[in-house]
């Protein structure tokens, strides 16, 4: 049977000449701690590999930090904005900025980082976004004020692709006077991303979704940006992450941040592509559906649709049974009964977000696999509306 991977923003494969890259790898066992020539070897691979990370970013090879992926590089700088606003016991230090703005579409490891935060006694200012996933910068201004530490916003939202304008944000947050941090893991690699130009200070990213290893990822820090520590130990990364290097992990992330940056306009063209013919092709067959998202500033390989009277998780299981494999949601946010936070965030009903798939392309598939969802997806919501007791053509 024919089996089509559709969840790309979940986790890409490894690209062939990442694999290589790895295997390639295995002989150099040295630790790039060492001083020996294995280790000196070692230690060569890392630094290449930080180079062609901070090349895809426009940054400086030295603003680089290898951690182990989005999760960790976001709560590092969540813990660095802890420590500066807070005493000796933990507690925000009186009369200093404690504020800290994000939105409410965040990826959860953002939000519970926030969460945790408030429950501290920092204030947490939780934006609302428009109906199609944008900031609503009338409120961005009103929460911005000589209080803030940081603003938070990820560049592009995993579940319905919206992007973000970080540029305008990041101005307006420095001449607030406060840090500026995006969680830029969906949009690295898949869209044009140079992060000093951008104006942010913190800057994350994650091999896996850039068809580089699971277990890597990195946090780019502007010159002069604070930055305390979230793993203590040894000498690592400058001090700034502690543990042996990765090495293995590193390399392979290099080279899928190489292969990316050399194939991003491509990239975009063709998935751009891909989507359209895909929602064209749903609006066409299917009935009564909603594209949820911005309908211009979008990731080229997201597509998130809402079926009326077909619930996700039956959609899910019965495309999975042809051979499709989408996402119901955030990969993050799997096995819960909570209609999506995103959705739930840009105005859809409770029924409407449990009725929504996310088609994330990638590298691979083609027009011919956009074509077998459209003769595959159609009757699978047809049957299911003619199951369900409240839907009425």
């Amino acid at each position: 049977m024919k089996r089509l991977y559709l969840d790309y923003n979940a986790t890409t494969p490894l690209r062939e000449e990442v694999r290589a890259a790895l295997i390639e790898d295995l002989a150099v066992y040295g630790n790039a701690s060492s001083m020996h020539a294995d280790g000196r070897e070692a230690r060569t691979r890392v630094e290449e590999a930080r180079n062609r990370v901070g090349e895809l970013l426009g940054a400086p090879a030295k603003t680089i930090v290898f951690t182990s992926g989005g999760s960790e590089s976001n709560n590092t700088v969540f813990n660095t904005m802890r420590r500066l606003a807070s005493d000796r016991n933990g507690a925000p230090l009186a009369g200093g900025r404690r504020g800290f703005i994000t939105t409410a579409v965040e990826h959860p490891c953002v939000l519970n980082s926030a969460k945790y935060l408030e429950s501290l006694g920092f204030r947490v200012t939780f934006l609302p976004v428009d109906q199609y996933g944008k900031v609503r910068m009338e409120e961005f201004k009103k929460a911005l004020n000589e209080e803030t530490l940081l603003v938070s916003v990820m560049m592009a939202n995993n579940e319905i692709g919206t992007i973000q304008n970080i540029r305008e944000i990041a101005a307006m947050t420095k001449a607030a006077g406060g840090w500026m941090h995006t969680d830029a893991v969906q949009a690295a690699g898949k869209i044009p991303v140079n992060a000093p130009e951008l104006g942010v200070d913190y800057l994350t990213m994650s091999a896996h979704k850039i068809y580089g290893p699971k277990g890597i990822g990195a946090l780019y820090i502007k010159e002069k940006a604070p930055l305390f520590p979230l793993i203590q130990g040894g000498h690592q990364e400058d001090g700034m992450r502690a543990g042996t290097y990765n090495n293995m992990g590193i390399l392979g992330f290099g080279k899928a941040a190489e292969l990316a940056k050399r194939d991003l306009a491509a990239y975009g063209r063709e998935m751009g592509a891909l989507r359209r013919r895909l929602r064209d092709g749903l609006f066409a067959a299917v009935p009564d559906i909603k594209i949820n998202g911005h309908p211009e500033d979008v990731l080229p390989n997201t597509l998130n649709v809402s079926f009326p009277g077909a619930e996700g998780e039956a959609i899910l299981l019965s495309m999975d049974i042809a051979g499709i494999e989408a996402s119901t949601g955030s990969a993050c946010a799997s096995g819960s009964l909570e209609p999506s936070h995103v959705l739930t965030a840009i105005g859809a009903e409770s029924e409407l977000a449990h009725g929504s798939i996310r088609f994330s392309l990638g590298l691979g598939v083609t027009e011919d696999d956009v074509d077998y969802v459209l003769e595959t997806a159609p009757p699978i919501i047809s049957r299911l509306r003619s199951m369900s007791t409240v839907y009425q053509d």
